[in-house]
């Protein structure tokens, strides 16, 4: 009998109170999937065995190759983290696949070859990539994690924070030209006091106190140990805001005259996010952006010591959603969200609006890529086709072209403590601007 005859026939019978053993079945086979079958990441065992590996003498993360990995992906397993919620309907996104970009033939380490090829090579670390063109998922590939799985982003999360203090500013709650110390009042004994909100969101604070993982008595390291960022123990500082508001690390050049990464300007402008919004940073992602966008999951902030999180590099969430949040810098914000989170000024003033003073003396060295820009808002990059980039280190990474409606968001890991695996970004830019070439 046709399956949609016995499906009526079941229903007909059932009405009248007849039950069929054949009615069963005939459900049984016509009941739609319900998608992948579920695929434990790890067993009970190497659960146990992974954190038994963890370092009783330095940071979980200053170890390399596979271990790495599976740290990036089980930071909920072994240290203390806050959330950031979800709310609502889940925005799905429609699946296009494009099998240009799988072909796309690229120049790698041991040689050419299509693009989908390397990532599933043993050359590279990365772990899972999502590509989204018009909102529409084009390309999605985990060569090394499960789909659900949230693995940390690191500085990719310095992003975020810079999109609430935009949003911020757009309603005219912060003036990004005036000193960090008319809004954060604790900071006017710090060296920070005089720094403007506009040069901590682009790294230049002219301030002695760059991004340093190693010293452990280097003005850096002391502040991620406060956060549990770095290695601590019961002689480290106990807050990073009283930490930070008694800060002097000296002036080394003027602020605004040269670009200096250090993830303590971007803990500063989630300070800032704290006190304007009344609330923990965590909450205030949650409420701006989170529970907006039709996120799949929630997401989650590494937060070690004493419930502050780790808002240089602490995020924990599902690609799928971290593209979410980067469509709200594309044409395509639509597909997720009913108002215009991110304004057109942000995303204008971010394509165009970098500070030129920062990077002369490495344009003078020849040491950026050609079609390097500038950097602005804490994105490292914006390049000259308006690709928007944000790394965060070993491996992951948000791009975003407004001009393109592409986002692409990927994770991974490093090989050893010098990164010797090949990096994905410029081999992804290459895919992208050959596919999207139009």
């Amino acid at each position: 009998m046709n399956t949609n005859y016995r499906l009526l026939a079941c229903v007909l019978l059932t009405g009248f109170g007849i039950l069929m053993s054949a009615c069963s079945s005939a459900k049984e086979r016509s009941v739609p999937s319900s998608g992948p079958e579920f695929i434990s990441a790890s067993s009970v065992d190497e659960v146990r065995a992974q954190i038994a590996k963890l370092p009783t003498d330095d940071v979980w993360w200053n170890i390399y190759g596979e271990d790495q990995a599976w740290n990036f992906k089980n930071l909920h397993r072994f240290m203390p983290t806050v959330n950031v919620y979800r709310q609502g309907q889940v925005r799905l996104l429609v699946e296009r696949p494009l099998a240009a970009i799988s072909a796309e033939i690229v120049g790698t380490p041991i040689g050419s070859m299509a693009f989908k090829a390397f990532l599933d090579s043993k050359e590279s670390k990365t772990m899972g990539l999502v590509v989204l063109h018009k909102g529409d998922i084009v390309f999605e590939h985990y060569p090394r994690q499960q789909p659900y799985e949230k693995p940390i982003f690191w500085s990719v999360t310095k992003v975020m924070v810079s999109a609430l203090v935009g949003i911020l500013e757009d309603r005219d709650q912060v003036d990004v030209s005036q000193p960090i110390s008319l809004y954060i009042p604790a900071l006017l004994g710090s060296d920070f006091a005089t720094i403007s909100v506009r040069n901590l969101l682009d790294m230049a604070t002219g301030l002695n106190c760059p991004e340093e993982y190693i010293d452990h008595a280097s003005c850096y390291y002391q502040y991620s140990t406060t956060i549990g960022d770095g290695y601590w123990n019961e002689k480290s500082g106990q807050s990073p805001y009283s930490m930070i508001a008694s800060l002097k690390p000296g002036v080394k050049q003027p602020q605004g005259e040269e670009f200096q990464y250090s993830g303590v300007n971007t803990f500063i402008l989630s300070w800032l996010v704290e006190e304007l919004m009344g609330m923990p940073f965590q909450d205030a992602l949650s409420k701006e952006v989170w529970q907006n966008i039709g996120a799949e999951g929630d997401a989650a902030l590494l937060a070690p010591r004493y419930g502050v999180p780790n808002t240089h590099g602490g995020l924990l969430a599902q690609l799928r959603d971290v593209a979410r949040f980067g469509l709200l810098y594309t044409p395509s914000y639509h597909k997720v969200t009913n108002r215009k989170i991110i304004s057109d000024r942000v995303v204008e003033l971010i394509r165009n609006d970098g500070n030129p003073n920062l990077w002369q003396k490495a344009r003078a060295a020849n040491i950026l890529p050609n079609d390097f820009s500038h950097s602005v808002y804490q994105w490292d990059a914006i390049y000259s086709n308006h690709d928007f980039y944000k790394g965060g280190w070993a491996g992951q990474g948000l791009l975003v072209n407004p001009d393109k409606d592409i986002v692409a968001v990927f994770t991974g890991y490093a090989i050893d403590a010098q990164e010797s695996q090949p990096d994905l970004l410029p081999i992804l830019r290459q895919v992208l601007n050959k596919v999207f070439s139009n």
